[in-house]
């Protein structure tokens, strides 16, 4: 049985923000772990007092990014501490974790020791190459991971189709054909996105994936005031990063 996504959230079509951490120790940039937890809990707190309804932390500022089986342990380290400290600020505010690249079992496992509520993973289905590499699909080594760790009541949101991506292997399947056995593979959610960081998908994309998804529905990319109208009626909830940031 799905985790259950719409129970984490008080009210329907939740707006969900995101932070995104400065640079992880060992990657360029990289300043120190106390100021970064300072401006990670200072961002969420700007975004608590706009009333959103959950924040999600993601290691944005990792580039050059890396496979997560190439990511070392200071990682998840620095993730953990980052995302506790928001998630303490935040209370009862629904608090997740994604980490890049492909890293949905650390994601988990951060989730779980900083008592996060949900994680957003990407390359759950369908491998394809990213901008960042290869990403085979992750669901059956995730699933089994949550659960020899305990963490069976964290939600996965996962992405349908990873945007920065080239999908040639699986060009003969439509977007409904790649959504159409998420719930299957035991994601809570499924995250549609446009093709790129701060494009929407179209109205077009979201009614396919609707028409076939068993699981809440949420927009990853471009939600902005301006087009809200046009994704509403497909939408479960929304992921809004970009939208929200000074300068994109």
């Amino acid at each position: 049985m799905p985790a259950d996504v719409r129970a984490l959230f008080e009210k329907p079509r939740p707006v969900i923000a995101m932070i995104h951490t400065g640079p992880s120790p060992g990657v360029p940039g990289f300043v120190c772990v106390d100021s970064a937890v300072d401006r990670a809990v200072a961002e969420a707190e700007v975004y608590l007092g706009a009333g959103v309804d959950g924040i999600l932390v993601e290691n944005m500022h990792d580039f050059p990014c890396v496979h997560e089986r190439e990511m070392g342990p200071e990682v998840a380290a620095f993730m953990t501490r980052v995302a506790h400290a928001v998630k303490r600020r935040a209370g009862r505010v629904p608090v997740g974790v994604q980490v890049l690249f492909q890293g949905n079992r650390t994601a988990l496992a951060v989730a779980l020791a900083a008592g996060c509520d949900f994680i957003r993973a990407e390359g759950w289905t369908h491998a394809h190459v990213a901008d960042k590499g290869i990403a085979d699909a992750s669901a059956g080594t995730t699933v089994r991971y949550r659960h020899q760790i305990g963490a069976d009541h964290i939600p996965v949101l996962a992405d349908v189709r990873k945007k920065h991506a080239a999908h040639a292997w699986t060009a003969d399947l439509s977007l409904a054909d790649l959504a159409r056995g998420m719930a299957l593979h035991r994601a809570d959610a499924v995250v549609v996105t446009g093709g790129h960081t701060g494009e929407p998908p179209t109205p077009a994309d979201l009614e396919a994936v609707r028409s076939v998804a068993e699981v809440p529905l949420f927009v990853g990319s471009g939600a902005t005031p301006e087009n809200l109208r046009a994704l509403f009626p497909w939408v479960d909830g929304f992921i809004v990063g970009s939208a929200l940031k000074e300068g994109g």
